[in-house]
């Protein structure tokens, strides 16, 4: 009965349910019903007006989807712009992180030397201190021999007025020497010169003969390295002297062409070279400022003149005595060197640069040719100017005397080779040539034993031989194969010699 009573309860429960489902389904299908029982010409008419509605929501619905399409296109680009400036923004930071870690590294290893640095500034503020002390020390000894050295050089220029006057009272009487000398010189020498043949004097001091026309290279020498600058024979003798580019000087036997003697010593290329009347002493122009004089016969260099400040290119020896030196250098100064003292008696300054130049006979005058191409002549003893004349168009390269001094022979860069009268400084010849180019600053002419020819190198190679009496060319020689430099004629009248900028020195005869 139990079981029972529950089953009906249970069946009045699901009864009751299905009731209630049964009028929520009434209420849900009541509108549909109540569409139904309508009539169906206004069910369309709703439903038209609802399509319509719908249509037009559908179509802003497309609208609304396609401007969010395009907005979500706009905000994925963005997005992914903004990713890759992300990612170049990362990168950028991480560079930045290295750098920041090298410029620390740099900072600490800056730091490292900052700190050596101080430690060496305060050791040179400590070596500075001490050297302070010193200038101060030494400037107080400076002082002190600055007033011992004024004390000095009052009693040196008291000594040297005392020099001077007894100086003055000597040149008095060398001066009235010379005159008697002079005027005794020139007795000799008319004595001597007969029709252009100067004969042996009874004493054998010198003699001339009379010179021949050379045509054939009796010797060629391979003389220097670098080139031959200077050549000059010994007086009275066939000995011949060169001087180089290798600062060498040497003594040649032109018979035999083999070296005799060699003279070292020279610090700078030979420019000139001249040697004194007796042949003891040998005297060179250099390069290194200065002229070195040697002892013939040993082979010692005896001075060394110094006073030049750049390069000194001519040299000669007074031919009336052998003490007395003149030289030329591109310090716009000549000057006359004592030999037996050693040291300068006077100096010419001039605005042009001597090139070459040459004693008078009675070794009163100098003779000097200069880079405006004028020759000048000047007093010894007082360094005025005698006269002037303008030689050449361009650069005087040589200026040697005539055997009787009476002519000078010069030659220029306008490849002209003019002979003057040395008393009126009038020109007596010139000599030129299309073929004869010279090749220098310093290229040297030279007259012949008995004044009788010109000769003169050429930047070809080639030796022109010109006659003084009527001025034309007698000779062309032809051995060398680089630019001549330098001629010389032995006073005994031959042979010639020529040198080259190779070093070769050639034996005409």
């Amino acid at each position: 009965m139990a079981y029972e009573e529950v089953a009906i309860e249970a069946i009045k429960h699901a009864l009751k349910a299905l009731r209630k489902r049964h009028l929520v389904e009434e209420g849900a299908h009541a509108p549909a019903l109540a569409a139904l029982n309508r009539p169906f010409v206004l069910q369309g008419s709703e439903w038209k007006e609802k399509a319509e509605n719908l249509e037009v929501e559908l179509q802003q619905c497309y609208k609304a989807q396609a401007r969010l399409s395009e907005q979500l296109v706009v905000e994925v680009a963005e997005s992914r712009a903004s990713k890759s400036l992300l990612q170049e923004k990362e990168t950028l930071i991480t560079d930045l992180q290295n750098e920041l870690n090298q410029a620390r590294d740099e900072c600490s290893h800056l730091t490292e030397l900052l700190g050596e640095k101080t430690k060496a500034l305060e050791l040179l503020m400590a070596e500075h201190q001490d050297l302070k002390a010193q200038l101060e020390a030494m400037t107080l000894r400076a002082n002190n021999a600055e007033a011992e050295n004024k004390t000095l050089v009052d009693r040196w220029m008291l000594q040297k007025m005392q020099d001077a006057e007894r100086l003055n009272e000597a040149n008095a009487l060398y001066g009235d020497m010379l005159d008697k000398v002079k005027v005794a010189s020139i007795e000799k020498l008319a004595r001597q010169q007969v029709d252009g043949v100067v004969r042996q004097s009874e004493d054998g001091a010198e003699f001339y003969v009379e010179s021949s026309i050379p045509s054939t290279c009796k010797q060629r020498i391979p003389a220097h390295d670098g080139g031959c600058a200077s050549i000059l024979f010994e007086y009275n003798s066939s000995k011949l002297i060169s001087g180089g580019q290798d600062r060498a000087i040497k003594m040649w036997d032109t018979t035999s062409g083999s070296l005799t003697n060699s003279f070292y010593g020279c610090l700078g290329s030979v420019l000139d070279l001249s040697i004194t009347h007796d042949n003891k002493f040998i005297i060179a122009a250099s390069s290194s400022n200065n002229l070195y004089v040697w002892d013939a016969n040993s082979g010692r260099i005896r001075h060394t003149l110094t006073g030049h400040i750049d390069k000194v290119c001519a040299v000669d020896v007074s031919k009336f005595s052998s003490r007395y030196v003149v030289s030329a250098a591109y310090d716009r100064t000549i000057k006359v060197w004592d030999l037996q003292k050693g040291y300068c008696n006077n100096t010419i300054i001039f605005h042009s640069n001597c090139n070459s130049l040459a004693f008078s006979m009675d070794a009163l005058t100098i003779c000097s040719g200069h880079v405006d191409g004028n020759l000048r002549l000047w007093d010894v003893q007082t360094g005025k100017l005698l006269s002037e004349v303008a030689a050449h168009s361009q650069a005087v390269t040589s200026v040697s005397l005539s055997r009787n001094g009476n002519m000078i022979l010069t030659s220029g860069r306008d490849n002209l080779h003019n002979l003057f009268d040395i008393r009126t400084l009038e020109i007596c010849g010139t000599f030129r040539s299309n073929a004869n180019r010279v090749a220098s600053n310093w290229s040297r002419s030279c007259i012949s034993a008995d004044d009788s020819y010109v000769t003169a190198g050429s930047v070809d190679g080639s030796v022109h031989i010109w006659s003084v009496s009527n001025g034309k060319m007698v000779s062309t020689l032809k051995e060398h194969t680089s630019s001549v430099l330098c001629c010389s004629w032995s006073g005994l009248g031959n042979p010639l010699a020529t040198s080259d900028k190779s070093g070769t020195i050639c034996i005409w005869s």
